[in-house]
């Protein structure tokens, strides 16, 4: 069996990381691969692994001994799964693995916003405590989580995370979600009325044509104007531009996000320029320990599939 990691990089910084799965078969490590290079580099694979390379039939067509593609992640929206099902190709995901880190962050995201943690943090290194006559210098805005209600867009394995450590601070929780749930104290509603009654807004769904651009000029009109939005899902869930108008024009109080639409961020990127956001560079998921989880589910996945018992599998 010949392996092909396409977008090593994204997962490790260290090859040595991707050591277990050698006892699958021959590995092939490639830190980066642009769409050019795609072709050449899986034209011989039994396996390909990766995490954000997307497959299509302009490129899988040239991978004939091809007969499984595992996922280094939970979305699988880069992988063209009409075709693959034609073409008998296995496509495994890697689900849950990051619920705990992706929920951490996000309140990372919110506390810092809340408690003006970063403010504070460059007031002081730049010398305005060191200038302040009084003890606690009240420079900058803070609030607490207590009271407040943050509405939770999907509610899955990481919305409903985000729901307990909610709680814990206090806070009201709504959600939005397209399956039925019920929940202990989480009030179920439509997105309209989470986003008109939310003091956070956060987002836990994945990307889908019901999802994409979802968050526009239209839904950010509707948001109180004290109110704080949170995407750690998937870029194109909001339209950038939107959000920046939003920002720059006091329709919101602030934001902060995990992920963008294009990936590493563009120089023509306008959100880095903002007012009133913080953004963190797709890492809400890359814990160390969840890397490592990871890298288990993946393995198992291949296990499985060896087996004739394939689990986690993606189809049309």
């Amino acid at each position: 069996m010949k392996i092909v990691v396409t977008d090593a990089k994204t997962i490790a910084s260290n090859n040595d990381f991707f050591e277990p799965l050698k006892k699958f078969g021959e590995l092939k490590l490639y830190d980066v691969s642009y769409p050019e290079e795609l072709p050449d580099r899986i034209g011989d694979a039994d396996i390909i692994l990766c995490n954000k390379n997307v497959y299509n039939e302009s490129n899988l067509k040239y991978a004939t001994r091809l007969k499984y593609i595992g996922l280094f992640a939970t979305g699988y929206n880069n992988i063209d799964i009409e075709y693959t099902t034609a073409k008998g190709i296995c496509v495994c995901n890697a689900g849950s693995y990051s619920t705990m880190a992706v929920a951490q962050h996000t309140f990372a995201l919110i506390l810092n916003f809340f408690s003006s943690i970063g403010l504070y943090n460059d007031f002081v290194k730049n010398g305005g405590w060191q200038e302040s006559e009084v003890f606690s210098p009240f420079v900058f805005s803070m609030k607490e989580l207590a009271g407040k209600t943050i509405g939770i867009v999907g509610f899955g394995n990481i919305g409903q995370e985000v729901a307990k450590i909610a709680f814990a601070f206090g806070m009201n929780v709504l959600s939005t979600t397209r399956t039925k749930k019920e929940a202990k104290d989480v009030q179920f509603t439509d997105l309209d009325t989470l986003i008109s009654k939310s003091d956070v807004v956060t987002v836990h769904c994945p990307l889908n044509k019901e999802s994409e651009k979802m968050f526009n000029k239209s839904t950010f009109s509707k948001f109180k104007k004290e109110a704080f939005f949170v995407n750690t899902a998937r870029g194109a869930i909001v339209e950038e531009e939107d959000l920046v108008w939003a920002l720059n024009n006091d329709i919101i109080a602030g934001a902060a996000i995990d992920c963008l639409d294009i990936e590493p961020m563009s120089r023509e990127c306008l959100l880095r320029s903002a007012k009133n956001i913080t953004i963190t560079p797709h890492v809400a998921w890359a814990m160390e320990e969840t890397r490592e989880r990871l890298l288990g589910i993946v393995c198992e996945n291949i296990e499985k599939f060896l087996c004739g018992e394939p689990v986690n599998v993606i189809k049309k």
